[in-house]
């Protein structure tokens, strides 16, 4: 097995008996039947091959792999349960703790308040609290997992009426890289529980998530206006000054694609470049329909599909084109203002898409997270209106390279409009460089050092964007 210091080490059977006839979950190795299905993750270009894979029932389960990994001095990955564009989830030769049995959803109405386990994605998050009517901010996607959403922030609909996720994390448990469990919050291990909210997983494995819930539907007002591409420059220039009125219980996302099969738009666009307008109102759903209406007026709709829908089925819509087995790149940029030079180069790399999956979108920031001190949390880029990511998506490895440089050439040409700063969970693997400066600014990266220092000097949890000791 890989060892911490990049060696090949073994494991004796009697220490691996040892190891898990202890456990409640169940240890996977190469020769298990399972194997090749326990370590393929969503993004289908990570094909490697760890020497264990640990899944965990329960946070003794994930101490004992902990405490065991570090004697041996095991190289060790985390895998929540969604997507993980980087790969880093799966570390090849080393031992791979998996949390997605730990899916747990446990909602107190009285005090608006959930309990999460680690290994529970965004549809089990919205079963759970939809059932009381509440919600709290997460993503857009159903089949995210909570773990690593939250770990570096975390945004979506709700974002601008209650904030980024860790915004609305009131607490945690963490096991340490010495296997200890630890609880977080404001007042206990508080530069912990600080360093956590946007930091990643380089402090320990949250065990238990503790959520500020907020009453959220069950019914919401939302849904698609599409456009022909050829009016793409008037609709986004439109775009810019319409997201300066809306309320914060109000967001427009963008979308730039081929224009999949949908139901309510004409046969004869379905595969051609559109502009989407994805829209959601979380206040009264009757007075969504004025919020988005100036919309309509940008330009000569394709179609648009609006009205009052569970939130649950909302947070599902873009379930279909994320779907696992695809290979995924992405590229990603924060703006305070979309210039005409990031319309035009938007614009321009829409025209020479690589696939008909790939795609860029816009997501609206501000209201409530903005209003949040930049260094209340480790995840600090608040100042910015947009977030764009560059989501180049195909289906086979003879077309890896020119999905990919699509991806970068719109990233370089995009360059000057950008504030330079970057959502950390859309980095890809390579992009270790960004980490200080784009992910996190000089003052926010000592801090987080610091943190690394105490509770990973070792920088035993390594397999993330790492955030590496001062002594390494």
């Amino acid at each position: 097995m890989s060892t911490l210091d990049h060696k090949t080490g073994t494991i004796s059977s009697e220490m691996q008996q040892e190891f898990t006839s202890g456990l409640k979950g169940m240890v996977i190795t190469s020769e298990s039947p399972e194997y090749d299905q326990a370590r393929t993750i969503w993004n289908a270009m990570i094909d490697r091959r760890p020497g264990m894979i640990v899944k965990c029932r329960n946070t003794d389960d994930v101490i004992r792999a902990v405490q065991f990994a570090r004697r041996n001095n095991l190289l060790v990955s985390i895998r929540g349960a969604g997507h993980n564009i980087a790969g880093n989830a799966i570390c090849e030769g080393g031992l791979v703790l998996d949390l997605s049995q730990m899916n747990s959803v446990e909602v107190d109405e009285v005090t608006r308040s959930a309990i999460v386990g680690p290994g529970a994605t965004l549809a089990d998050v919205d079963k759970g609290t939809q059932a009381f009517g509440l919600a709290f901010p997460t993503g857009i996607n159903s089949t995210t997992g909570i773990s690593g959403l939250t770990l570096g922030g975390g945004f979506g609909w709700l974002t601008r009426k209650y904030g980024m996720t860790v915004d609305n994390l009131m607490a945690a448990e963490v096991v340490t890289a010495e296997g200890k469990l630890v609880y977080a919050d404001k007042n206990v291990n508080d530069d912990l529980f600080w360093a956590i909210r946007g930091g990643g997983g380089n402090f320990g494995v949250i065990t238990s998530f503790y959520f500020q819930l907020h009453p959220v539907g069950p019914e919401i007002y939302a849904g698609l206006i599409v456009f022909p591409f050829e009016q793409a420059k008037s609709l986004l220039s439109q775009y810019r000054e319409f997201s300066k009125t809306l309320p914060d219980d109000a967001s427009t996302w963008v979308v730039l694609r081929k224009a999949p099969p949908l139901p309510f738009l004409p046969e004869e666009i379905h595969g051609k470049e559109v502009v989407v307008f994805a829209n959601f109102y979380a206040g009264d759903p009757t007075e969504g329909e004025n919020i988005f209406s100036p919309i309509l007026e940008f330009g000569t709709p394709a179609g648009q599909h609006l009205g009052t829908m569970p939130y649950t089925s909302w947070q599902q819509a873009f379930d279909g084109l994320l779907t696992p087995g695809a290979r995924n790149y992405w590229k990603s940029h924060n703006f305070e203002e979309l210039t005409d030079g990031a319309i035009e180069t938007a614009i321009e790399s829409i025209n020479h898409l690589p696939s008909p999956h790939s795609e860029i979108f816009i997501a609206l920031m501000g209201g409530a997270e903005a209003r949040i001190s930049a260094d209340a949390t480790a995840y600090s880029n608040r100042d910015i209106r947009f977030i764009m990511n560059v989501h180049s998506r195909w289906e086979t490895k003879a077309e890896d390279e020119a999905c990919i440089q699509w991806a970068r050439d719109f990233f370089r040409n995009a360059t000057p409009y950008a504030t330079g700063g970057v959502y950390v969970n859309f980095m890809t693997e390579e992009e270790g460089d960004r980490i200080q400066g784009g992910a996190y600014q000089s003052a926010i990266m000592s801090r987080l050092t610091k943190v690394k220092d105490e509770w990973d000097p070792t920088n035993f949890f390594c397999m993330n964007q790492n955030i590496k000791p001062s002594k390494t």
